[in-house]
């Protein structure tokens, strides 16, 4: 029995060392100290949109902190209710900043651009440059920016602090109403003054390249302009077509997959005008809804990009599931 055991010892051994020849793996004794990994995947996601291709990079994630500071309107007791049913956390809300970027084939457009150099939110924000570079992005290659509104995660990214653009080919896309607003010298010294000190930061050095939609106009060939105000005066959305599919980018129409998309009449304390951006958020929704519209959420969990279904007196988001891998059409039986 012992000299069996033995030569089957052996001859597996064989085997094991034939193996690790052959596939360049050798084995040696095991560890149970191997070393964390500390790296992630890169952060850009790339999908189909008709003839129009996709990608979704990431400024970083933004904390807001405890989220009865940012929600209005619902009790701190109906917060936590809501974030422990959907097992999140109950005690900080962080936003992700998903930014797109569209390549027609003729050219490259990016919407909004994130916290850029401002850190008031922490220092996990203002990646975007590393996110495009990961995804193969050229700044330089960036026809349009479109800017959902001009609040400081959404216009910090297009320049230096000293006023270099980072996109210097582009020519950047906004409402005059929000254009206005927050270059506004007057509001430099109100409690808006650090938005208004990152806007002009990001959006002057551009004023040579600023070009202003108008409500249900083509802002590039292929991307639709909607105002929704109340986030800001002139916070808007934005339908991206190709073939017989669309896509919607819906900027801050909505903050929170939970807490202002289940319950969409709760304010948010960063609105101008918290009344008018429930308005505009109830019509979006609808439509979205209603048409089925695909849609990209900037603050959504990454990378923000799904459906919404009617759910009470509220909406439910669905996410798309991410396809890494193209899946060939089922073969007909």
């Amino acid at each position: 029995m012992t000299q069996d055991v033995s030569r089957r010892g052996l001859m597996l051994g064989g085997a094991a060392l034939g193996l690790g020849a052959a596939t360049g793996f050798m084995p040696t004794s095991a560890s149970a100290k191997a070393p964390f990994s500390a790296l992630q995947v890169p952060y850009y996601y790339r999908f189909p949109v008709g003839k129009f291709q996709a990608t979704i990079v990431s400024d970083g994630p933004l904390p807001l902190g405890e989220p009865s500071g940012t929600m209005k309107g619902i009790t701190k007791d109906e917060i936590g209710k809501a974030l422990t049913e959907n097992f999140l956390p109950t005690d900080s809300i962080v936003l992700e900043q998903n930014v797109l970027v569209v390549n027609t084939g003729s050219r490259l457009i990016m919407f909004d651009s994130g916290m850029g150099t401002s850190k008031a939110f922490g220092p996990t924000t203002g990646r975007l440059l590393r996110s495009l570079r990961e995804s193969g992005i050229n700044p330089a290659a960036i026809d349009d920016v479109i800017c959902s509104h001009a609040h400081i995660d959404h216009v910090g990214g297009l320049a230096s602090a000293k006023g270099k653009r980072y996109f210097p080919n582009a020519t950047i896309h906004l409402a005059k109403s929000d254009y206005d607003f927050w270059t506004d010298e007057k509001k430099l010294t109100g409690d808006l003054k650090a938005f208004v000190i990152h806007a002009r930061q990001n959006l002057l050095p551009y004023k040579d390249r600023m070009k202003f939609f108008e409500d249900g106009k083509d802002v590039v060939p292929g991307v639709q302009a909607m105002f929704a105000p109340g986030h800001t005066v002139g916070h808007s959305i934005f339908i991206i077509k190709s073939e017989n599919k669309s896509l919607a980018y819906i900027g801050d129409t909505t903050h929170h997959q939970i807490l202002l998309t289940e319950k969409p009449r709760t304010e948010f304390a960063y609105d101008t005008d918290p009344k008018q951006a429930v308005q505009s958020r109830l019509k979006v929704f609808d439509m979205l809804s209603k048409d089925r519209v695909p849609f990209v959420a900037y603050h959504f969990p990454w990378p923000g990009v799904g459906n919404l279904a009617k759910q009470g007196d509220g909406y439910r988001f669905h996410a798309t599931p991410m396809e890494l891998v193209k899946i060939p059409p089922a073969k007909k039986a």
